[in-house]
Protein backbone atom coordinates (compact mmCIF):
# COMPACT_ATOMS: atom_id res chain seq x y z
CA UNK A 1 0.00 0.00 0.00
CA UNK A 2 0.98 3.37 -0.81
CA UNK A 3 -0.54 6.62 0.35
CA UNK A 4 1.07 9.88 -1.14
CA UNK A 5 0.22 13.59 -1.04
CA UNK A 6 0.62 15.94 -3.98
CA UNK A 7 0.33 19.75 -2.87
CA UNK A 8 -2.07 21.79 -5.20
CA UNK A 9 -1.35 25.38 -3.69
CA UNK A 10 -0.23 26.55 -0.45
CA UNK A 11 -4.40 25.10 1.03
CA UNK A 12 -5.46 22.08 -1.60
CA UNK A 13 -3.96 18.72 -1.84
CA UNK A 14 -4.74 15.47 -3.01
CA UNK A 15 -4.15 12.47 -1.59
CA UNK A 16 -3.68 9.25 -3.37
CA UNK A 17 -4.13 5.74 -1.58
CA UNK A 18 -2.72 2.39 -3.98
CA UNK A 19 -4.11 -0.38 -2.94
CA UNK A 20 -2.33 -3.67 -4.20
CA UNK A 21 -4.09 -7.26 -3.98
CA UNK A 22 -1.72 -8.56 -1.34
CA UNK A 23 -3.19 -5.35 0.80
CA UNK A 24 -6.62 -6.97 1.27
CA UNK A 25 -6.34 -10.74 0.16
CA UNK A 26 -6.41 -12.06 3.67
CA UNK A 27 -8.94 -9.77 5.10
CA UNK A 28 -11.11 -10.47 2.29
CA UNK A 29 -11.00 -14.33 2.27
CA UNK A 30 -11.40 -14.48 5.99
CA UNK A 31 -14.58 -12.42 4.95
CA UNK A 32 -15.77 -14.76 2.37
CA UNK A 33 -15.05 -17.82 4.78
CA UNK A 34 -16.99 -15.71 7.29
CA UNK A 35 -19.99 -14.97 5.37
CA UNK A 36 -20.01 -18.47 4.31
CA UNK A 37 -21.18 -19.79 7.72
CA UNK A 38 -24.01 -17.47 8.09
CA UNK A 39 -24.77 -17.08 4.71
CA UNK A 40 -28.74 -18.50 4.11
CA UNK A 41 -28.73 -19.54 0.28
CA UNK A 42 -32.29 -21.54 -0.64
CA UNK A 43 -31.18 -25.24 -1.01
CA UNK A 44 -28.41 -25.40 1.50
CA UNK A 45 -27.82 -25.78 5.52
CA UNK A 46 -25.80 -22.49 6.95
CA UNK A 47 -22.54 -23.18 6.65
CA UNK A 48 -22.60 -25.44 3.31
CA UNK A 49 -22.99 -23.20 0.78
CA UNK A 50 -19.77 -23.69 -1.98
CA UNK A 51 -17.15 -21.42 -1.58
CA UNK A 52 -17.21 -20.82 -5.19
CA UNK A 53 -21.60 -19.80 -5.02
CA UNK A 54 -20.65 -17.50 -2.43
CA UNK A 55 -17.76 -15.43 -3.70
CA UNK A 56 -19.81 -15.52 -7.74
CA UNK A 57 -22.73 -14.75 -5.42
CA UNK A 58 -21.00 -12.10 -3.07
CA UNK A 59 -17.56 -11.77 -3.65
CA UNK A 60 -18.21 -8.18 -5.54
CA UNK A 61 -19.44 -6.34 -2.22
CA UNK A 62 -17.11 -7.82 0.34
CA UNK A 63 -14.79 -6.66 -1.87
CA UNK A 64 -16.02 -3.52 -2.18
CA UNK A 65 -15.99 -3.43 1.90
CA UNK A 66 -13.02 -4.63 2.69
CA UNK A 67 -11.10 -2.27 0.82
CA UNK A 68 -13.59 0.70 1.84
CA UNK A 69 -12.74 0.08 5.29
CA UNK A 70 -8.81 -0.04 4.08
CA UNK A 71 -8.72 3.04 2.28
CA UNK A 72 -11.03 4.44 5.36
CA UNK A 73 -8.32 3.49 7.97
CA UNK A 74 -5.23 4.37 6.02
CA UNK A 75 -6.71 8.16 4.53
CA UNK A 76 -6.96 9.55 8.19
CA UNK A 77 -4.03 7.44 9.71
CA UNK A 78 -1.55 9.09 6.95
CA UNK A 79 -3.38 12.60 8.32
CA UNK A 80 -3.20 11.65 12.31
CA UNK A 81 0.80 10.55 11.48
CA UNK A 82 1.70 13.08 9.55
CA UNK A 83 -0.47 15.86 11.43
CA UNK A 84 -2.28 17.58 8.65
CA UNK A 85 -3.96 20.49 9.98
CA UNK A 86 -6.96 19.40 7.62
CA UNK A 87 -10.32 21.42 7.01
CA UNK A 88 -13.16 20.08 6.81
CA UNK A 89 -13.01 16.10 5.55
CA UNK A 90 -11.44 14.37 2.80
CA UNK A 91 -13.86 14.37 -0.17
CA UNK A 92 -13.06 12.30 -3.40
CA UNK A 93 -11.04 13.87 -6.42
CA UNK A 94 -13.51 12.98 -9.18
CA UNK A 95 -11.75 14.05 -12.15
CA UNK A 96 -8.66 11.20 -10.90
CA UNK A 97 -10.69 9.08 -9.77
CA UNK A 98 -11.09 5.93 -12.21
CA UNK A 99 -14.04 4.27 -12.50
CA UNK A 100 -13.56 1.14 -9.76
CA UNK A 101 -14.45 -2.38 -10.90
CA UNK A 102 -14.74 -5.37 -7.56
CA UNK A 103 -15.20 -8.36 -10.01
CA UNK A 104 -11.53 -8.46 -10.45
CA UNK A 105 -9.43 -8.56 -7.86
CA UNK A 106 -6.75 -6.38 -8.59
CA UNK A 107 -5.18 -3.00 -7.66
CA UNK A 108 -7.10 0.01 -6.80
CA UNK A 109 -6.29 3.66 -6.88
CA UNK A 110 -8.19 5.93 -4.89
CA UNK A 111 -8.07 10.27 -5.12
CA UNK A 112 -9.16 12.52 -2.50
CA UNK A 113 -9.28 16.27 -2.40
CA UNK A 114 -7.79 17.92 1.21
CA UNK A 115 -8.26 20.98 2.19
CA UNK A 116 -5.10 22.09 4.66
CA UNK A 117 -5.57 25.05 6.97
CA UNK A 118 -3.56 28.10 6.20
CA UNK A 119 -0.03 28.73 8.12
CA UNK A 120 -0.70 31.37 10.91
CA UNK A 121 2.29 33.64 12.90
CA UNK A 122 1.76 34.97 15.42
CA UNK A 123 4.25 37.42 17.84
CA UNK A 124 2.47 38.29 20.58
CA UNK A 125 3.94 40.71 23.15
CA UNK A 126 3.27 43.16 25.51
CA UNK A 127 3.33 46.16 22.92
CA UNK A 128 -0.52 44.19 21.67
CA UNK A 129 -2.85 46.78 23.98
CA UNK A 130 -6.33 45.91 24.94
CA UNK A 131 -8.54 47.16 27.50
CA UNK A 132 -10.00 44.32 30.14
CA UNK A 133 -12.94 45.44 31.48
CA UNK A 134 -13.21 44.58 35.55
CA UNK A 135 -17.03 45.20 36.73
CA UNK A 136 -17.47 47.08 39.96
CA UNK A 137 -19.49 45.45 42.08
CA UNK A 138 -21.65 48.03 44.21
CA UNK A 139 -23.44 48.08 47.29
CA UNK A 140 -26.80 47.81 45.79
CA UNK A 141 -26.19 44.62 43.62
CA UNK A 142 -24.66 43.15 46.69
CA UNK A 143 -27.94 43.88 48.82
CA UNK A 144 -29.96 42.49 45.99
CA UNK A 145 -27.68 39.12 46.72
CA UNK A 146 -28.20 38.85 50.05
CA UNK A 147 -31.79 39.67 50.21
CA UNK A 148 -32.29 36.87 47.75
CA UNK A 149 -30.42 34.57 49.80
CA UNK A 150 -32.43 35.88 52.56
CA UNK A 151 -35.30 35.04 51.30
CA UNK A 152 -34.28 31.43 49.84
CA UNK A 153 -33.46 30.36 53.08
CA UNK A 154 -36.35 31.45 55.21
CA UNK A 155 -39.23 29.26 56.44
CA UNK A 156 -42.71 29.59 56.97
CA UNK A 157 -43.73 30.05 60.72
CA UNK A 158 -47.37 29.84 62.75
CA UNK A 159 -48.94 32.86 63.34
CA UNK A 160 -52.35 33.93 65.49
CA UNK A 161 -52.77 37.07 63.58
CA UNK A 162 -55.09 37.42 61.01
CA UNK A 163 -53.94 36.10 57.32
CA UNK A 164 -52.61 38.54 54.48
CA UNK A 165 -52.65 37.76 50.75
CA UNK A 166 -49.05 36.01 50.85
CA UNK A 167 -49.80 33.41 53.66
CA UNK A 168 -50.41 29.72 53.78
CA UNK A 169 -54.08 29.34 55.31
CA UNK A 170 -54.01 25.31 55.95
CA UNK A 171 -57.82 24.11 56.98
CA UNK A 172 -60.65 21.76 56.39
CA UNK A 173 -62.68 22.44 53.19
CA UNK A 174 -66.52 20.60 53.17
CA UNK A 175 -68.83 20.92 50.49
CA UNK A 176 -71.86 22.88 51.44
CA UNK A 177 -75.78 22.34 50.18
CA UNK A 178 -78.10 24.53 51.24
CA UNK A 179 -75.85 26.11 54.13
CA UNK A 180 -74.78 22.31 55.73
CA UNK A 181 -72.03 19.87 54.86
CA UNK A 182 -73.57 18.18 51.46
CA UNK A 183 -73.98 14.24 52.18
CA UNK A 184 -71.27 11.99 50.59
CA UNK A 185 -69.65 15.58 49.74
CA UNK A 186 -66.41 16.58 49.19
CA UNK A 187 -64.03 16.73 52.34
CA UNK A 188 -60.65 17.61 52.59
CA UNK A 189 -59.13 18.08 55.65
CA UNK A 190 -55.74 19.67 55.03
CA UNK A 191 -56.72 22.09 52.02
CA UNK A 192 -54.39 24.89 51.60
CA UNK A 193 -55.10 28.71 50.04
CA UNK A 194 -52.71 31.42 49.73
CA UNK A 195 -54.97 34.20 49.07
CA UNK A 196 -52.93 35.84 46.83
CA UNK A 197 -53.22 32.91 44.30
CA UNK A 198 -57.11 33.52 44.37
CA UNK A 199 -58.39 35.31 41.11
CA UNK A 200 -61.70 37.11 42.03
CA UNK A 201 -61.11 39.75 44.16
CA UNK A 202 -64.24 39.30 45.81
CA UNK A 203 -63.34 35.41 46.89
CA UNK A 204 -59.45 36.58 48.00
CA UNK A 205 -61.05 39.44 50.00
CA UNK A 206 -62.84 36.48 52.31
CA UNK A 207 -59.21 35.02 53.30
CA UNK A 208 -58.21 37.84 54.22
CA UNK A 209 -57.50 38.73 57.80
CA UNK A 210 -58.77 35.31 58.80
CA UNK A 211 -57.48 33.46 61.55
CA UNK A 212 -57.25 29.92 63.32
CA UNK A 213 -60.81 28.35 63.65
CA UNK A 214 -62.55 30.69 61.45
CA UNK A 215 -64.58 30.02 59.08
CA UNK A 216 -65.55 31.34 55.13
CA UNK A 217 -67.43 30.22 52.83
CA UNK A 218 -66.19 30.19 49.33
CA UNK A 219 -67.13 29.34 45.73
CA UNK A 220 -63.71 27.76 44.38
CA UNK A 221 -64.90 27.71 40.23
CA UNK A 222 -65.27 31.65 41.00
CA UNK A 223 -62.15 31.87 43.13
CA UNK A 224 -60.15 30.15 40.52
CA UNK A 225 -62.24 31.44 37.36
CA UNK A 226 -62.54 28.29 35.80
CA UNK A 227 -59.05 26.65 36.79
CA UNK A 228 -59.63 23.44 36.08
CA UNK A 229 -56.28 22.30 37.93
CA UNK A 230 -55.93 24.39 40.32
CA UNK A 231 -59.57 23.29 41.36
CA UNK A 232 -59.22 19.77 41.10
CA UNK A 233 -55.73 20.08 43.38
CA UNK A 234 -57.47 22.16 46.01
CA UNK A 235 -60.11 19.81 46.13
CA UNK A 236 -58.52 16.74 45.79
CA UNK A 237 -60.66 15.10 42.87
CA UNK A 238 -60.40 14.59 39.03
CA UNK A 239 -60.77 17.43 36.61
CA UNK A 240 -63.86 15.29 35.22
CA UNK A 241 -65.95 15.66 38.06
CA UNK A 242 -66.01 19.34 38.67
CA UNK A 243 -69.04 20.07 36.57
CA UNK A 244 -70.72 18.26 39.15
CA UNK A 245 -69.53 20.38 42.49
CA UNK A 246 -71.77 22.87 44.38
CA UNK A 247 -71.07 26.43 44.52
CA UNK A 248 -70.56 26.63 47.96
CA UNK A 249 -67.95 25.33 50.37
CA UNK A 250 -66.83 26.13 54.08
CA UNK A 251 -62.91 26.68 54.99
CA UNK A 252 -62.17 26.43 58.46
CA UNK A 253 -59.05 27.19 59.57
CA UNK A 254 -56.49 25.09 61.20
CA UNK A 255 -53.00 27.30 61.02
CA UNK A 256 -51.53 30.48 59.48
CA UNK A 257 -48.36 30.62 58.63
CA UNK A 258 -46.32 33.44 56.98
CA UNK A 259 -42.95 33.09 55.40
CA UNK A 260 -40.08 34.79 57.29
CA UNK A 261 -36.76 35.98 55.59
CA UNK A 262 -33.57 34.39 56.88
CA UNK A 263 -31.57 36.73 59.77
CA UNK A 264 -28.12 38.08 59.39
CA UNK A 265 -26.90 35.33 62.38
CA UNK A 266 -24.69 32.50 62.39
CA UNK A 267 -27.15 29.56 61.27
CA UNK A 268 -27.14 32.15 58.26
CA UNK A 269 -23.56 32.32 57.44
CA UNK A 270 -23.24 28.62 57.63
CA UNK A 271 -26.12 27.46 55.34
CA UNK A 272 -25.01 30.17 52.50
CA UNK A 273 -21.15 29.57 52.73
CA UNK A 274 -20.78 26.73 54.68
CA UNK A 275 -19.88 26.14 58.49
CA UNK A 276 -17.30 27.98 59.84
CA UNK A 277 -16.72 29.91 56.73
CA UNK A 278 -17.66 33.64 57.76
CA UNK A 279 -18.29 34.43 61.75
CA UNK A 280 -19.45 38.18 61.37
CA UNK A 281 -21.65 40.24 58.98
CA UNK A 282 -19.05 42.16 57.70
CA UNK A 283 -17.71 38.80 56.58
CA UNK A 284 -20.48 38.00 54.98
CA UNK A 285 -20.86 40.62 52.84
CA UNK A 286 -17.20 40.94 51.66
CA UNK A 287 -17.59 37.26 51.29
CA UNK A 288 -20.53 37.94 48.87
CA UNK A 289 -19.25 40.87 46.75
CA UNK A 290 -16.78 38.57 46.05
CA UNK A 291 -18.56 36.00 44.49
CA UNK A 292 -20.47 38.58 42.29
CA UNK A 293 -16.94 39.51 41.37
CA UNK A 294 -15.79 36.24 40.75
CA UNK A 295 -19.34 35.68 38.80
CA UNK A 296 -18.47 38.60 36.72
CA UNK A 297 -15.65 37.40 35.36
CA UNK A 298 -16.67 35.14 32.64
CA UNK A 299 -18.39 38.62 31.32
CA UNK A 300 -15.42 40.11 31.58
CA UNK A 301 -13.15 37.36 29.69
CA UNK A 302 -15.73 37.35 27.28
CA UNK A 303 -15.41 41.29 26.54
CA UNK A 304 -11.72 41.44 26.46
CA UNK A 305 -11.61 38.18 23.83
CA UNK A 306 -13.85 40.17 21.65
CA UNK A 307 -11.37 42.83 21.73
CA UNK A 308 -8.30 40.63 21.41
CA UNK A 309 -9.71 39.14 18.44
CA UNK A 310 -9.50 42.34 16.58
CA UNK A 311 -6.11 42.49 17.57
CA UNK A 312 -5.01 38.69 16.79
CA UNK A 313 -7.40 39.39 13.82
CA UNK A 314 -4.91 41.95 12.31
CA UNK A 315 -1.66 40.47 13.10
CA UNK A 316 -2.57 37.31 11.64
CA UNK A 317 -3.11 38.82 8.23
CA UNK A 318 -4.98 38.12 5.24
CA UNK A 319 -5.12 34.65 5.45
CA UNK A 320 -5.67 32.35 2.26
CA UNK A 321 -8.63 29.43 2.45
CA UNK A 322 -9.49 26.71 -0.40
CA UNK A 323 -13.22 28.09 -0.63
CA UNK A 324 -13.88 26.48 -3.40
CA UNK A 325 -13.73 23.13 -1.25
CA UNK A 326 -15.26 24.38 1.97
CA UNK A 327 -18.53 25.48 0.07
CA UNK A 328 -18.70 21.93 -1.54
CA UNK A 329 -17.83 20.28 1.72
CA UNK A 330 -20.15 22.60 3.61
CA UNK A 331 -23.14 21.22 0.92
CA UNK A 332 -22.44 18.13 1.01
CA UNK A 333 -23.07 17.71 5.14
CA UNK A 334 -26.14 20.00 4.79
CA UNK A 335 -28.43 19.06 2.52
CA UNK A 336 -30.86 21.51 3.83
CA UNK A 337 -28.44 24.65 2.40
CA UNK A 338 -28.26 25.60 -0.59
CA UNK A 339 -25.39 27.48 -2.71
CA UNK A 340 -27.46 30.61 -1.75
CA UNK A 341 -28.03 30.15 1.35
CA UNK A 342 -24.52 29.10 1.60
CA UNK A 343 -23.00 32.39 -0.16
CA UNK A 344 -24.97 34.57 2.08
CA UNK A 345 -23.63 32.25 5.38
CA UNK A 346 -19.90 32.15 3.96
CA UNK A 347 -18.14 35.54 5.18
CA UNK A 348 -19.51 34.54 8.64
CA UNK A 349 -18.58 31.11 8.31
CA UNK A 350 -14.96 32.38 7.60
CA UNK A 351 -14.52 34.72 10.08
CA UNK A 352 -15.56 32.11 12.90
CA UNK A 353 -13.40 29.75 11.34
CA UNK A 354 -10.55 32.28 10.99
CA UNK A 355 -10.30 32.74 14.21
CA UNK A 356 -11.01 29.34 15.45
CA UNK A 357 -7.59 28.85 14.11
CA UNK A 358 -6.12 31.84 15.56
CA UNK A 359 -6.82 30.09 18.97
CA UNK A 360 -5.95 26.78 17.37
CA UNK A 361 -2.25 28.23 17.12
CA UNK A 362 -2.11 29.94 20.07
CA UNK A 363 -2.40 26.58 22.20
CA UNK A 364 -0.33 24.98 19.71
CA UNK A 365 2.30 27.90 20.49
CA UNK A 366 2.20 27.63 24.10
CA UNK A 367 1.78 24.43 24.51
CA UNK A 368 -1.74 23.97 25.81
CA UNK A 369 -3.14 20.67 27.03
CA UNK A 370 -6.24 20.06 28.02
CA UNK A 371 -6.74 16.66 29.93
CA UNK A 372 -10.08 14.89 31.31
CA UNK A 373 -9.35 16.68 34.87
CA UNK A 374 -9.65 19.96 33.27
CA UNK A 375 -12.69 19.03 31.89
CA UNK A 376 -14.21 17.52 35.30
CA UNK A 377 -12.68 20.62 36.75
CA UNK A 378 -15.15 23.00 34.33
CA UNK A 379 -17.98 20.49 34.85
CA UNK A 380 -17.73 21.24 38.71
CA UNK A 381 -17.27 24.79 38.26
CA UNK A 382 -20.89 25.33 35.74
CA UNK A 383 -22.53 23.03 38.32
CA UNK A 384 -21.66 24.90 41.47
CA UNK A 385 -22.47 28.46 39.46
CA UNK A 386 -25.90 26.65 38.25
CA UNK A 387 -26.67 25.80 42.30
CA UNK A 388 -25.41 29.14 43.15
CA UNK A 389 -28.13 30.88 40.74
CA UNK A 390 -30.94 29.54 42.74
CA UNK A 391 -29.27 30.76 45.88
CA UNK A 392 -28.02 26.98 46.95
CA UNK A 393 -24.53 27.91 48.06
CA UNK A 394 -22.45 25.35 50.72
CA UNK A 395 -23.46 22.47 48.94
CA UNK A 396 -21.68 19.09 50.28
CA UNK A 397 -18.97 18.76 47.60
CA UNK A 398 -20.26 14.85 46.76
CA UNK A 399 -23.54 16.48 45.81
CA UNK A 400 -22.01 19.33 43.34
CA UNK A 401 -19.50 16.31 41.96
CA UNK A 402 -22.77 13.72 41.68
CA UNK A 403 -24.43 16.66 39.02
CA UNK A 404 -21.07 17.15 37.11
CA UNK A 405 -20.94 14.11 37.25
CA UNK A 406 -24.31 13.62 35.10
CA UNK A 407 -23.16 16.37 32.66
CA UNK A 408 -20.26 14.17 31.96
CA UNK A 409 -22.65 11.11 30.56
CA UNK A 410 -23.42 13.65 27.21
CA UNK A 411 -21.34 13.74 24.54
CA UNK A 412 -21.92 16.46 23.08
CA UNK A 413 -22.20 18.20 26.50
CA UNK A 414 -18.01 17.08 26.94
CA UNK A 415 -17.01 18.57 23.47
CA UNK A 416 -18.50 21.69 24.71
CA UNK A 417 -16.67 21.67 28.00
CA UNK A 418 -13.34 20.83 26.22
CA UNK A 419 -13.49 23.51 23.72
CA UNK A 420 -14.33 26.11 27.03
CA UNK A 421 -11.70 24.70 28.81
CA UNK A 422 -9.20 25.20 26.03
CA UNK A 423 -10.72 28.69 25.49
CA UNK A 424 -10.15 29.42 28.96
CA UNK A 425 -6.70 28.35 28.86
CA UNK A 426 -5.97 30.24 26.01
CA UNK A 427 -7.81 33.36 27.56
CA UNK A 428 -5.13 33.13 30.59
CA UNK A 429 -2.24 33.25 28.26
CA UNK A 430 -3.34 36.02 25.89
CA UNK A 431 -3.83 37.79 29.58
CA UNK A 432 -0.54 37.15 30.39
CA UNK A 433 0.92 38.31 27.31
CA UNK A 434 -0.69 41.01 26.15
CA UNK A 435 -0.79 44.33 27.68
CA UNK A 436 -3.91 44.21 29.52
CA UNK A 437 -4.94 47.86 30.54
CA UNK A 438 -7.28 47.60 33.65
CA UNK A 439 -10.73 49.67 33.51
CA UNK A 440 -13.52 49.17 36.20
CA UNK A 441 -16.73 50.09 34.82
CA UNK A 442 -20.24 49.61 36.43
CA UNK A 443 -22.32 47.31 35.22
CA UNK A 444 -24.45 49.28 33.03
CA UNK A 445 -21.84 50.60 31.63
CA UNK A 446 -20.47 47.09 30.68
CA UNK A 447 -24.30 46.06 29.62
CA UNK A 448 -24.06 48.97 26.83
CA UNK A 449 -20.85 47.17 25.25
CA UNK A 450 -23.42 44.31 23.81
CA UNK A 451 -26.68 46.96 24.21
CA UNK A 452 -25.62 48.50 20.89
CA UNK A 453 -24.57 45.11 19.12
CA UNK A 454 -28.18 43.99 19.75
CA UNK A 455 -29.60 47.00 18.55
CA UNK A 456 -27.90 47.06 15.28
CA UNK A 457 -28.91 43.15 15.11
CA UNK A 458 -32.68 43.54 15.61
CA UNK A 459 -32.26 46.69 13.00
CA UNK A 460 -31.16 44.77 10.63
CA UNK A 461 -33.12 41.74 10.89
CA UNK A 462 -36.06 44.56 10.59
CA UNK A 463 -35.12 45.64 7.88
Amino acid sequence: MNVTLTNVDNVNAILQISIAKEDYQENYNNALKTFRRKANVPGFRPGTVPAGMVKKMYGKSILADEVGKLVNDNLYKYIQENKLNILGEPLPNMDKQQALDFATEGDFDFYFDVALAPEIKLSITKRDKVDYYKIAVDEETVEKQISSYKANYGQYEKIEEGAIATDLIKGEIVELESGAPKANGINVEAGVVMPSYIKDKEEQEKFIGIKPEDIVVFNPAKAYEGNEAEISSLLHIEKDSLSTISPEFSFKVTEVTRYKEAELNQEFFDKVFGEGIVKTEEEFRTKVKDLIAEQFTPDSDYKFMLDAKTVLEKKAGKLEFPDAFLKKWLLSTNKNRDEAALEAEYPKIIEDLTFHLIKEQIAKDNEIKVGNEDVKALAIQISRSQFAQYGMMGLPEAMIENYANDLLKKEETVRNLLDKATENKVIDVLKSKMGLQEKEISLDEFRKFFETEEDTASQESAE
